[in-house]
């Protein structure tokens, strides 16, 4: 097995949008790239929602995961 393939293995099979992000806390980028900081993913999502935009999962991997504020369509 190589290096690239055990490295997908980990990672979730489908990117977590909005609600269906389950982490305690998540550490928030918002649409221009600049870091908001640490938050519960409801307080996240309202920060989203204001701006008529998705929170999306982009590092479900870290500690805490990183949602990013954007359109995903």
């Amino acid at each position: 097995m190589n290096r690239d393939s055990r490295s997908l293995d980990n990672r979730p099979k489908e990117t977590r949008i909005n609600e269906r992000i389950r982490a305690r806390e998540v550490r928030v980028i918002d649409e221009n790239g600049e870091q908001v900081g640490i938050m519960v993913p409801m307080r996240a999502l309202e920060l989203a929602r204001e701006r008529n935009l998705d929170l999306v999962e982009i590092s479900p991997m870290a500690t805490p995961p990183v949602c990013k504020i954007m359109d995903y369509g």
